[in-house]
């Protein structure tokens, strides 16, 4: 007689993520997924933050804690301030001391709870320890690419580059040809404030390889399809396994709270031609600099294109440095294009049919917002993994980047009116459309994520230290 099904367990995972919305939404995605799969999430981060998380629905909420741990007070961290959009650039490492500081009561938690599995974000290279001592099972969850992690390195590697023309050829241990590498101006950002440290901080790309050295497996939010040499690398550099987790498609919600919002911006859309819209958003985090705001919106005025312009005059109450449009441009552009300054319905606006194209800083959450609903990539980045996600879409064909001075940065309104229009209009411009059009079924199948997703999870059930359990019977 057959023996009665066996039901796969039903583990308890915790999620920390780094004080960032473009680090916290996509493990608020993951954790959805893992929820609907009826396995039983908690998400840690600072109070406010889980008050500005969008709102779960019941279903999800049963499955999913939110859990709110108080950030420490530090010194010259702005009051309320809990993620990077409250505060300037200059108060970023206050933040990161904050965050730090957590890590007693993120011990606590994890001892009281002891969850199957734990996974965690770049910045916490002290949590990796404290899970092996606890015994939890854990994993840090990649919310950049692949190709950005491999370029980083390992430990290993750590002192291999120490200039930053070093950092401008690919990385000797990528064993292929590629074009993947920074740029001398976005090296010297990041040595600003990641790859040289001072008193006061810890590098970022510190606390990435400490993370990736101390896992016991990484998770990227990826797949073999899109990056496949990337992932092999990755994994040889590090002799761990390597999970693609899919790429988290996010989906188009409808919230009361929204309609009046979108109705006037859909008003606007909806007289537009289809395909015809630039769409100009650089996420939650960037901000440009007035010089590069001003070439921005001159050159959108240029191209005679009709956008869609989003805008973050400043990063945060305790940002004092403010950048505004150049006098007049919303007068003379007010029948070629809209601007805000407040919140938008990004998904909604990227899935309306008169969105052309999307003139964006690079941010992987943006990339596959745009491509899941086929919309053309135009890329100007600003920091961090912007950079690489932008040469791998380049060298893939994906996506367009605006030409700029290789030492300084700097571009100009006509680089970014010749750029907009090429992409969206004309000619030479067809293999991006096309491209954008072939990417929809990488970065919208929800067959394909559901398919990562169950393999990830097969992997956790399967290799969780709490194994005397592993499988309970119906």
């Amino acid at each position: 007689m057959d023996s009665m099904p066996n039901k796969k367990k039903k583990l308890h995972i915790a999620m920390f993520p780094w004080l960032a919305f473009g680090h916290m939404i996509p493990y608020l995605e993951l954790a959805k997924l893992m929820a609907q799969k009826g396995h039983h999430i908690s998400f840690i981060s600072t109070p406010r933050n889980i008050d500005r998380l969008p709102k779960l629905t019941p279903s999800l909420a049963s499955h999913i804690d939110l859990v709110r741990l108080p950030l420490p007070h530090v010194e010259n961290l702005p009051e309320d301030a809990e993620a990077t959009i409250d505060v300037p650039n200059n108060k970023l490492p206050y933040l990161k001391k904050a965050y730090d500081a957590l890590q007693d009561s993120m011990a606590r938690f994890l001892q009281d709870s002891h969850p199957d599995w734990l996974l965690y974000d770049y910045a916490p290279y002290w949590l990796p320890s404290i899970a092996r001592k606890l015994g939890i099972s854990n994993a840090f969850f990649s919310t950049v690419t692949a190709a950005f992690l491999s370029f980083i390195g390992s430990k290993a590697h750590l002192g291999e580059r120490k200039n930053p023309e070093d950092f401008t050829v690919p990385p000797t241990w990528v064993p292929f040809p590629t074009t993947v590498t920074m740029r001398f101006f976005e090296v010297m950002k990041v040595f600003q404030g990641g790859i040289s440290t001072d008193k006061s901080d810890v590098s970022e790309i510190f606390r990435a390889v400490e993370v990736l050295d101390g896992c016991d497996i990484v998770a990227v939010r990826s797949s073999v399809e899109f990056e496949p040499e990337w992932l092999r690398v990755l994994e040889d550099l590090h002799r761990k396994p390597v999970l693609p987790v899919g790429q988290l498609p996010t989906v188009v919600y409808d919230n009361g709270d929204e309609t009046v919002t979108w109705l006037w911006m859909k008003d606007w859309l909806d007289k537009q031609a289809k395909g015809s819209v630039v769409y100009v958003a650089f996420g939650s985090e960037a901000k440009p600099s007035q010089e590069e705001l001003t070439e921005i919106a001159l050159g959108l005025e240029q191209s005679n294109l009709p956008f869609f312009l989003v805008l973050r005059t400043r990063r945060g109450q305790a940002d004092t440095e403010l950048i505004e449009l150049p006098e007049g441009f919303e007068e003379r552009t007010k029948g070629q294009g809209l601007v805000c300054t407040s919140w938008v319905p990004q998904l909604k606006i990227l899935a309306h049919d008169s969105i052309g194209g999307f003139f964006t800083h690079s941010g992987w959450s943006s990339v596959v917002e745009a491509l899941q609903f086929e919309r053309a990539l135009i890329l100007l980045t600003f920091y961090a993994d912007q950079g690489i996600n932008a040469k791998v879409l380049e060298e893939k064909h994906i996506g367009y980047l605006i030409p700029r001075n290789e030492h300084d940065g700097s571009f100009t309104r006509d680089s970014v009116a010749k750029s907009l229009r090429m992409v969206i209009v004309e000619e030479e411009g067809k293999i991006y459309r096309d491209k954008a059009k072939e990417m929809k079924a990488l970065f919208g199948d929800r067959t394909s994520q559901d398919r990562y997703l169950d393999s990830f999870l097969d992997y956790l059930i399967s290799h969780s230290k709490n194994i005397c359990s592993c499988i309970n019977p119906s």
